[in-house]
C-alpha cells in the first residue's frame, strides 16, 4: 500500500558559494543575493516539499585546516541563514525553512524574541536545526570548549529555555479586547527565572505566543547522545543509516523509545533519512554512471580527501593512502558519526585508500547498493521505506536551481502519480503539515 511522505531537502552547503565547482556556476547567480535561494525555494514548494534545512557552520576551522575549508569553498565561507529566511519567507506561502542555529552563539532571551518574530512573520513555518558543534566555541566567548556529550547538555538546556519563554504567556493572557481598552494581562504572564548550569535570565518574553504552534525544532546527530536529544525534544529528525529494513527500523526504534522516556509519542517526531539521489533518464545510463566510478584515480581520491577534510576539521590530504586510518587523529570535537560514515564497515585497520574509494563508489539504487538509477527507481525506494513505517526523506545537495531541476524534474511527477508526495498544503504553518500524516 503506497503510503504519503514528508519530503525535505537539505542545504548542505548553507548559505554559501552556491554551484561553485560545477558548470553551472555559469549561469552567473550572485550567490551572496537572495534571488538564487528564492529561486529554489519557490521550486520546492511548487514540488510539495514540507522544508529546506539550511546547514550553517559559523567558523572557518581550525589554524589546521581554515585553508581547507575555503579553497574549494566545501566548509566556506558561510553567510548567517537566520538572515537569508525571510527572504525564502518572502517568496514562498507553505514550504518550512529551517534555518541552523548553534545554543553557543545565541543567548536563550535573545534566541527565543527573534526566534518567536520569525515565527509570526512567515505564517508559523519557522523550524530550527539545533546542532551542538563545539568547534566554534572561541567565536562566542574564551570558556573552555565543551564535550560531545556537554555539548547535548547545554543545547537541551538552552532549548528548555527557549521554550519555557515562549510559553511564558498563559493561553488567556492575550485578551486584544477593543471593547475595554485591554490587550493583555499582566498578571497572567509567568516570570520564568532561570539559573541553569550554562544560562541565567529571567522571563516573561516580549514576544506573542503562537496560536499555531511553536518553529518545529530539528536535530541532527547519529550518536546515543544525539539520537537520545532528538527523541526527547525534536519534531524532525536528519537520520543517517543503512537504508535496509534492518537498520531503518532499528534507527526508527531508538529514537521512538527516547520519546517514550521523555513522556512523548513516537508520531510526535517525524525522522527523515538523507539521500543525495542522482537521477539518470534511463537504467543503461544509471550503468554506466557506476561502472565509471568503480576505479577512481589517485585524483579523484584527493578531491573526496579534501571535501572530508573540511567537514571533519582534519588534514586527510596530508595522510599516506596506503596506511591505516588512526582514529586519533580526529580532535575531541569532530562528531562521531561523521568519523563513523568514512570508516564504515571496514575497521579501523583498512587503509585510507579504501575509505575514501568506498565513498567515490556509485551504487545502483535498483539493487539497493546506492542511489542512482532512474525515477521510477528511487520512487520504488521510497515506497519500499514507507512499507518500514518510514516518515520521509530529505534530499540533498545545493540550492542551485540546475541541481533542484536535475534531481526534481523527472522525479516529482513519479511520486505524485504514486501518492508518495503531496500535492497540497495544510493551513498553519511548518508544525500543521508535519502532522497532516
Amino acid at each position: 500500500m503506497t503510503t504519503q511522505q514528508h519530503f525535505g531537502w537539505f542545504l548542505a552547503r548553507g548559505f554559501g558559494p552556491q554551484g561553485w565547482g560545477y558548470p553551472s556556476l555559469d549561469w552567473d547567480y550572485d550567490w551572496t543575493r537572495p534571488e538564487i535561494y528564492q529561486e529554489a525555494a519557490r521550486t520546492l514548494e511548487q514540488a510539495g516539499f514540507d522544508l529546506v534545512i539550511i546547514e550553517d557552520a559559523p567558523s572557518l576551522g581550525s589554524a589546521e585546516t581554515i585553508d581547507l575549508r575555503v579553497r574549494h569553498a566545501f566548509g566556506g565561507p558561510k553567510h548567517d541563514p537566520l538572515l537569508l529566511a525571510p527572504y525564502l519567507f518572502q517568496a514562498t506561502t507553505h514550504l518550512g525553512v529551517v534555518p541552523t542555529v548553534n545554543p553557543a552563539a545565541y543567548l536563550p532571551y535573545t534566541a527565543a524574541r527573534q526566534f518567536a518574530t520569525l515565527q509570526h512573520l512567515s505564517g508559523h513555518r519557522l523550524g530550527l536545526n539545533v546542532v551542538t558543534d563545539t568547534g566554534s566555541a572561541r567565536h562566542f566567548s574564551d570558556a573552555a570548549q565543551l564535550g560531545h556529550d556537554e555539548a547535548y547538555d547545554r543545547a537541551e538546556e538552552w532549548l528548555a529555555g527557549v521554550r519555557a519563554l515562549w510559553r511564558s504567556w498563559e493561553p488567556d493572557a492575550l485578551v486584544a479586547d477593543r471593547d475595554t481598552d485591554v490587550y493583555a494581562d499582566g498578571s497572567r504572564m509567568n516570570a520564568v527565572r532561570h539559573r541553569g548550569q550554562y544560562f541565567a535570565f529571567d522571563g516573561p518574553l516580549n514576544a506573542l505566543p503562537f496560536p499555531n504552534g511553536e518553529p518545529a525544532i530539528v536535530s541532527p546527530g547519529g550518536s546515543g547522545r544525539g539520537l537520545g536529544f532528538a527523541g526527547a525534544n525534536s519534531d524532525v529528525q536528519l537520520a543517517l543509516a543503512p537504508l535496509h529494513e534492518e537498520s531503518v527500523r532499528a534507527y526508527r526504534a531508538k529514537i521512538h523509545d527516547a520519546a517514550i522516556a521523555a513522556g512523548r509519542r513516537p508520531s510526535d517526531i517525524k525522522i527523515l533519512f538523507a539521500i543525495q539521489p542522482v537521477i539518470t533518464s534511463s537504467a543503461e545510463e544509471a550503468d554506466r554512471v557506476v561502472a565509471a566510478s568503480a576505479h577512481p584515480d589517485d585524483a579523484a581520491l584527493v578531491q573526496i580527501a579534501r571535501k572530508q577534510s573540511s567537514d571533519l576539521e582534519t588534514d586527510l590530504t596530508a595522510l599516506d593512502l596506503d596506511r591505516p586510518l588512526d582514529p586519533a587523529v580526529f580532535g575531541p570535537h569532530v562528531s562521531r558519526g561523521s568519523i563513523q560514515r568514512l570508516i564504515g564497515d571496514r575497521g579501523e585497520d583498512a587503509p585510507l585508500r579504501a575509505h575514501l574509494t568506498a565513498l567515490a563508489r556509485a551504487g545502483r539504487i535498483a539493487d539497493r547498493s546506492g542511489f542512482v538509477g532512474t525515477a521510477e527507481e528511487f520512487a520504488d525506494l521510497i515506497e519500499e521505506l514507507g512499507e518500514w513505517g518510514n516518515d520521509g526523506v530529505l534530499l540533498w545537495g545545493d540550492f542551485h536551481p540546475v541541481t533542484l531541476h536535475r534531481t526534481l524534474d523527472e522525479l516529482v511527477p513519479v511520486l505524485r502519480r504514486r501518492g508518495i508526495l503531496r500535492r497540497e498544503y495544510a493551513a498553519g504553518g511548518l508544525q500543521a503539515n508535519l502532522r497532516a500524516f
